[in-house]
């Protein structure tokens, strides 16, 4: 079994933050960390790894974060959306990176024997070019997702 501390809830917020509105996944993994919640674990990542299952593993709740791509006059920052997942049917044992979190959470099923409940809050985003700031849209559909985030915490 996992050596990791027992987790309730684990935030990975992954994307590539030279690549502007594609790094708001590990901005909210930052904002998150910030708040120093007990039983809250908050990892920012370039992308998803095989190593993430051992935290996975002792997580009760994950909540994968990611920017989608969308039309800059087509969606407003309410466009934040939480998608519940489930594992992947299986997980291919020769792949350096797992790059879909049901992946992961199969990876991490094989593994350990377990997975946890495990949510996608996908971001809007608009601007995909080199940089490191966030779009107006990004940067407010981080604002919205962080809100739900925190709305989480609290309820429990």
């Amino acid at each position: 079994m996992s050596k990791g501390v027992a987790t309730d809830f684990l935030i990975i917020g992954y994307g590539n933050t030279l690549r502007r509105d594609d790094g708001a996944g590990p901005r909210v993994a930052d904002v998150v960390a910030s708040w120093h919640l007990p039983n809250v674990r908050a990892i920012a990542s370039h992308q998803l790894t095989p190593e993430m299952a051992d935290a996975l593993a002792v997580a009760e709740v994950v909540i994968f974060v990611d920017a989608r791509q969308t039309d800059p006059h087509g969606e407003s920052p309410a466009g934040v959306t939480f998608t519940a997942l489930s594992a992947a049917e299986d997980v291919a044992p020769s792949s350096a990176h797992v790059s879909d979190p049901r992946r992961l959470l199969a990876l991490t099923r094989q593994i350990y024997g377990r997975c946890p409940q495990a949510w996608l809050i996908s971001v809007p985003g608009v601007n995909f070019d080199f940089g490191e700031s966030l779009s107006e849209q990004a940067r407010q559909s981080v604002e919205v997702a962080l809100r739900r985030i925190r709305l989480l915490f609290t309820s429990q």
